[in-house]
């Protein structure tokens, strides 16, 4: 069949035409709008800069809003945001710069130092400069060959991280995951398909898996026995001593009992800084259990686990080379974007070969290139992972490694650890606060009660009630500040991070006790 020649060439001169008439100028589009946007960005951060020395002061108890966040419940929010999508032309540019200036205008600013409300706080300078280079080179870290310069580098950035833990063998490494939660849930569907290799074709057959961690683990764990079949009953949740760590011989009843109730035990999760109180569980004496009964020891270290580059924290995770899998997130104490989570090995061959299915339109034989000793070294890193889409996360922490340096990251975590401590010994020095978290904290959490004269009231529900209602008090002063539950009843707990002044912890203190004093009234 033959084209006719006149309509062919009807067709090239009409896109040459259109290429004459009409070039690409993306760039020129991009370099517009980043200058617009950056003119409504650079005032929202210096905004929360310049609040710096009123919340020092404690903050302004007749103010309605503040830098942090104009507070609105979700209805009312709903009616002052007035978001909506176009059902026909788009708004174009204008409409754009008023979107993104309602979205600033009602979002909590996590740069502001009264943020100390969850374990992350605002990201900094290079950590937005890493976001807009994901986002121009918009890559896909599935396969090596469309995404090779940041496959290296979340490769090399991997290992690094990787060999701070202790893990120096000669397929050490990580992989990045959507989050702490994906981390965790990974080493799950790693450890499940590794010990017992019939359930990567066959599911979880007639096996009864249990897993256990600590009462004080995160709920991933659950969510992990649910995402996999083996249901929430299938977790044992570990009673802890009272520093909130694992004990290890109940750890070892526990694991005795499920295999004389014809159970299999399978995988231990161990924690690097609990949501609560910061604990480090004893990860030698828990794994000295894993071996005996053959199970996989994973650490969840998204916490407290970047305080491995710290030379005078990093004791607290003596014994986490002898992890099969550790989960770590950056974007938690070292305030790179989020997300960035890695999750590492001493071993990625176990992560291949667990996770690795056949897909020949995406991953390719023979793709992988052999070692110095001819073993595989893995370069498409979607087929160690549950994920097909990945994006660049680990350049967020090379970037922010390249900037800061090891010896940059130590003195940011260094501090914080020293504030959670100046902090806490503010609050046992404070007439009116009981500290719940030892002095200096595990962490960078400090949990304390409202105490009118050092004495808490006998009702749980009244020392709940006074915890939430100074909370809520708290946030038009510009202070967030989270609470859990506790024995006798909910206390608070405050997250300092890397970028927390000394003023900020003397404000919030003075800001509890004014409103504590307002609520007594």
């Amino acid at each position: 069949m033959t084209r006719d020649a006149n309509s062919s060439n009807g067709i090239m001169s009409h896109a040459n035409h259109n290429a004459v008439a009409s070039p690409l100028n993306r760039a020129a589009e991009v370099e517009d709008l980043i200058d617009a946007v950056k003119s409504l960005l650079l005032p929202f951060i210096k905004s929360a800069d310049e609040a710096a020395p009123e919340r020092a002061a404690g903050g302004n108890s007749a103010s309605q809003s503040t830098a942090l966040v104009e507070p609105y419940p979700p209805k009312i929010l709903v009616e002052k945001l007035a978001f909506s999508l176009p059902k026909g032309d788009g708004r174009g540019r204008d409409g754009l710069l008023h979107t993104i200036q309602n979205l600033l205008k009602y979002s909590v600013n996590t740069w502001d130092q009264g943020f100390l409300d969850k374990l992350y706080s605002s990201t900094n300078a290079v950590g937005v400069v890493s976001e807009l280079i994901l986002s121009v080179l918009n890559t896909n870290l599935h396969v090596y060959n469309v995404s090779p310069a940041l496959t290296v580098i979340e490769r090399q950035t991997a290992k690094s991280f990787a060999a701070l833990f202790g893990f120096n063998g000669p397929h050490a490494g990580g992989v990045t995951c959507q989050g702490g939660s994906s981390s965790n849930l990974t080493s799950l569907v790693i450890a499940r398909n590794t010990l017992f290799p019939d359930t990567k074709l066959n599911g979880n057959g007639a096996y009864r898996f249990v897993l256990f961690t600590s009462e004080h683990g995160h709920y991933s764990v659950e969510k992990a026995a649910t995402t996999l079949g083996l249901g929430k009953a299938a977790v044992v949740p570990v009673p802890v001593d009272e520093a909130g760590r694992m004990i290890p011989s109940t750890l070892r009843e526990a694991v005795i009992q499920a295999k004389s109730d014809g159970k299999t035990p399978l995988y231990v999760n161990a924690t690097a800084g609990t949501t609560v109180l910061g604990s480090y569980d004893p990860f030698r004496a828990i794994s000295e259990i894993c071996k005996e009964f053959d199970l996989w020891l994973h650490i969840d270290g998204s916490w407290g686990g970047s305080a491995i580059l710290s030379s005078t924290q990093r004791q607290k995770l003596d014994g986490a080379e002898l992890a099969n899998s550790l989960t770590v997130n950056p974007h938690k104490m070292l305030n790179v974007p989020v997300t960035c989570s890695f999750l590492l090995t001493n071993d990625l061959s176990v992560f291949k070969k667990a996770n690795t299915l056949a897909a020949g339109y995406l991953f390719h034989d023979g793709d992988d290139e052999e070692g110095e000793q001819g073993d595989k070294e893995y370069w498409d890193l979607a087929d160690l992972t549950l994920q097909c889409g990945r994006r660049g996360d680990a350049l967020k922490l090379a970037l922010a490694w390249v900037y800061y340096g090891a010896s940059g990251f130590e003195k940011q975590i260094d501090h914080a650890f020293a504030m959670a401590s100046y902090l806490a010994t503010l609050v046992q020095k404070y007439p009116d606060f009981k500290l719940v978290s030892s002095n200096p904290p595990p962490c960078l959490q400090v949990c304390f009660y409202y105490a009118p004269g050092g004495i808490l009231a006998d009702d749980k529900n009244e020392n709940t009630r006074r915890t939430s209602e100074i909370v809520k008090k708290l946030v038009p002063r510009g202070f967030m500040i989270d609470y859990s539950p506790g024995p006798q009843g909910s206390f608070f707990r405050v997250v300092v991070n890397c970028q927390t002044l000394k003023g900020t912890v003397e404000g919030l203190l003075k800001a509890l006790g004014e409103v504590g004093r307002d609520l007594a009234v």
